[in-house]
């Protein structure tokens, strides 16, 4: 984890002060009740949903096309719990970062951790595939006591502060941080049977893009799952990060392999 690591000391120019403030702020939030810094995300969210209009009209779209069936106003309330979750995901950001392994445990649980250990003892790999989830940070910290060393897949930030700080903090619990463009470093973590994060969820255009039905609407997504389990012989392993209500419990839910997959 050491590589490309720069010390934060050279981060001082005016223009990293923002994010100086917003990452003091984030650990000063951390340090609050569980239910009132929770709180304070659900007010960041709907927040985010007034500041942001492009965001808010991409999201009020997407939610027109792929629940058509709903009313305008059932419509708008799933709008505002997507912005309260997302505010909620940037506190559990903290959470995951500055948060001791035990207080991890109390509220957080593992599922279907067979399909996890059976997907080792196959000796090939096992890709842990999921999305970008707003929970999906605490994925690392809650299969840390479990699992061999992790490996995760990863878009570094433009903001060169932030992407050191993240390097740090995801350092505890994953061992090894890889850019989407180090497709052979991917593959010879999993041919080292070691278990990789990846989410393969987002919007893509390029080579290996395919057009596939999402909630029956046309959508750009990559193969590269597909791909990277035919070379490497990995297993694939679905996961879902769940919050339960607004954030009392939270399940790591690990579903069985793909079979026959990519066939």
């Amino acid at each position: 984890m050491s590589a490309g690591r720069i010390p934060l000391h050279r981060f001082w120019q005016p223009r990293y002060w923002p994010t100086w403030l917003g990452v003091a702020l984030l650990r000063l939030i951390v340090m609050l009740p569980h239910g009132t810094r929770l709180a304070v995300g659900r007010w960041l969210g709907r927040s985010m949903r007034r500041l942001l209009a492009k965001r808010r009209e991409v999201a009020a779209t997407n939610l027109a096309l792929c629940f058509p069936q709903l009313s305008d106003s059932e419509r708008e309330a799933l709008e505002i719990r997507h912005f309260e979750s997302l505010g909620m995901g940037v506190i559990e950001l903290g959470i995951t970062w500055w948060c001791p392994q035990d207080y991890i445990a109390r509220i957080a649980s593992l599922e279907g951790m067979e399909h996890v250990r059976a997907a080792l003892d196959r000796g090939n790999g096992i890709l842990m595939w999921s999305g970008h989830f707003a929970t999906a940070e605490l994925t690392g910290r809650m299969l840390e006591p479990e699992v061999p060393p992790i490996a995760a897949m990863y878009r570094p930030s433009e903001n060169r502060l932030n992407d050191q700080i993240m390097r740090r903090c995801r350092g505890k619990s994953v061992s090894e941080l890889i850019t989407k463009s180090s497709v052979r470093t991917l593959i010879k973590a999993l041919k080292a049977n070691r278990p990789v994060w990846y989410a393969a969820d987002q919007a893509y255009i390029g080579k290996g893009a395919v057009m596939a039905p999402f909630f029956s609407e046309p959508a750009m997504t990559n193969t590269a799952v597909s791909q990277i389990a035919r070379v490497s012989k990995a297993a694939v392993v679905p996961f879902l990060p769940l919050r339960h209500g607004n954030g009392e419990r939270y399940t790591l839910e690990f579903l069985p392999a793909l079979e026959d997959f990519p066939g």
